[in-house]
């Protein structure tokens, strides 16, 4: 895989929302200067301990979810440098993964065994709109932790406000700890609201509206996105290999 055809697939799965983000803000490409890209390694985030396991294990091209934030002061420069240093290219896609059809939302839902996407995650008025989704048939609160336990790798935080089934499913993966979300959720008659950060203000007013809630940490409820994205690049291009880089499961408390 070639740099011009990384970027015409990247065109393909993404097309209009790419138009509708700007480059080098919502998604970007560093240090693309090899001939050929055979080996992907992908993660939520880039932090320069990503990079060195990528060079460690010799990939070519790194994919994430997140570039590396400019207020995690430095971190951005430091990324860049060892990026070429170890002449490994990076290519970052962020709020068009999660508004796509097999992005970060999407395909946590499906990976829960939900069997009716209700709606995709979009933005509107710079804020995004919750993704829904419906199981055939109603399970437990208790089951639904035990599953999110388990697909994550990490032990998530949870309220339980009522003492209804589930079958509705209200999310936004990563930052989604806003009361707008929450209220969304409520006003679509979700039974359950999971997203991959909280506040204060996540928690009281979820138990001011009675809505149940499940918090993953940032980093693994949006891996599966990323995961996604490499796995239809490794459909297109049948000679690439595609790996996982490990990230520490950092964000949450035991």
């Amino acid at each position: 895989m070639n740099v011009q055809q990384f970027k015409s697939q990247i065109e393909e799965l993404f097309g209009p929302l790419l138009l509708e983000f700007k480059e080098d803000e919502e998604y970007g490409f560093c240090n693309f200067t090899l001939n050929n890209y055979e080996r992907i390694g992908f993660a939520t985030n880039i932090t320069p301990e990503i990079v060195m396991q990528a060079a460690e294990m010799n990939v070519d091209l790194i994919v994430t979810h997140h570039d590396a934030w400019d207020f995690v002061y430095g971190m951005k420069e430091r990324c860049i440098e060892l990026l070429e240093e170890y002449n490994i290219a990076h290519f970052y896609i962020h709020l068009p993964l999660d508004y796509v059809n097999f992005g970060t939302c999407i395909s946590l839902l499906n990976l829960l065994g939900i069997s009716n996407i209700v709606q995709q995650p979009y933005q509107l008025d710079s804020k995004t709109v919750i993704g829904i989704g419906e199981f055939a048939s109603p399970i437990t609160l208790k089951q639904l932790v035990g599953d999110m336990n388990r697909l994550l790798g990490e032990r998530v935080y949870f309220q339980n406000n009522n003492n209804k089934e589930i079958k509705r499913i209200g999310m936004i993966t990563g930052a989604g700890n806003g009361t707008d979300q929450l209220r969304d959720a409520m006003n679509n008659n979700c039974d359950v609201y999971i997203t991959g950060e909280k506040t204060l203000y996540t928690v009281q007013y979820a138990k001011f509206i009675k809505m149940n809630i499940i918090v993953g940490s940032h980093t693994y409820t949006e891996i599966f996105g990323v995961k996604s994205l490499a796995q239809k690049l490794q459909e297109k291009f049948k000679g690439i290999e595609i790996m996982q880089l490990y990230e520490e499961h950092f964000e949450v408390m035991e």
